[in-house]
């Protein structure tokens, strides 16, 4: 049975300004996802699935079921504030999506099966898309889940503060925990994360998450128990997000499976800042000259 890719395109794009996910970016007006979705179909996945908030679905659809049509399956789930929140705890007065793990758990009803779930405004590379497919496709432990875990030094931004989930590996390749970190930066040369005023060095080489997961459908009812008592606890809080790191986290922590970590020395890039568009722009345009995509992806 072929995989499922998850496409988290829900965000508000707070600090880029903008529907970034919906963003131009290769040099025909290509969107980071239109990478994606092309590296995911010559991987050998056999479904994708985009996680939107309503108000862009038709805007979403428009631009790439035309492109996708007879190549791949594809659906759309929505992120609204309201999915999956306990009905005694009334309506929810926030703005900002509920975070990434909310997001794949609105998913569900359209998974059925071992899935992939992704950024829509990062740049893996077809490697990437290959491992996770294989994984997905070959491994039949229900509980064992995976990653692609790139060097933070290979993800920062030269335009401000990033977020990632920070990755400590066992023996055995598979992941010991993983942090969500909000505030990584280079400073001087050395990488750092701040929290609650204090700076801690991270190691170059330090393996991070740039939530490209893969999953077996066992994390969706573990997810749906954590996100409820999750939405009780911050109910009142319209900032928080619940993450996918909190849901890996707590499967490892109670020996309810484990995660494999696949490394990457890729580099990775994604835009973050309305400044990082330019440099998002010059390297795909050099990935069309250098032939690892055609001159039109879907001709």
């Amino acid at each position: 049975m072929k995989p499922t890719l998850l496409i988290l395109a829900a965000g508000i794009g707070s600090r880029y300004g903008g529907i970034k996910q919906l963003d131009q970016f290769g040099p025909n007006g290509e969107t980071i996802i239109d990478y994606s979705l092309y590296d995911a179909i010559r991987s050998g996945f056999g479904k994708v699935v985009f996680i939107v908030r309503k108000e862009i679905k038709d805007e979403a659809e428009a631009l790439f079921a035309p492109k996708l049509k007879g190549k791949i399956d594809y659906d759309f789930a929505i992120q609204g504030v309201q999915s999956y929140v306990p009905e005694d705890l009334g309506a929810v007065e926030r703005v900002k999506p509920w975070g990434t793990g909310h997001a794949t758990l609105c998913a569900w009803e359209q998974t059925d099966t071992p899935f992939a779930v992704i950024n829509a405004d990062d740049f893996y590379g077809l490697g990437a898309f290959e491992t996770m497919s294989k994984f997905l496709s070959t491994d039949t432990n229900d509980k064992q889940h995976a990653m692609i875990g790139y060097e933070i030094k290979r993800t920062l931004s030269e335009n401000g503060t990033v977020s990632r989930g920070v990755c400590i590996e066992r023996e055995d390749q598979n992941l010991a925990s993983v942090v969500e970190r909000t505030k990584i930066f280079e400073e001087d040369g050395t990488i750092y994360f701040e929290e609650e005023g204090e700076k801690t060095e991270l190691a170059p080489e330090t393996p991070v998450s740039m939530n490209f997961w893969g999953f077996k459908p066992s994390m969706f009812p573990i997810t749906k128990e954590l996100f409820e008592e999750y939405a009780r606890i911050n109910l009142n809080t319209p900032k928080a997000e619940f993450y996918i790191p909190t849901v890996m986290t707590y499967i490892i922590e109670n020996g309810l499976g484990d995660c494999r970590v696949f490394r990457s020395s890729s580099d990775w890039f994604g835009v973050t800042y309305p400044e990082d568009k330019p440099k998002v722009q010059a390297s795909l345009a050099s990935l069309h000259d250098s032939g690892e995509y055609p001159a039109k992806l879907w001709e």
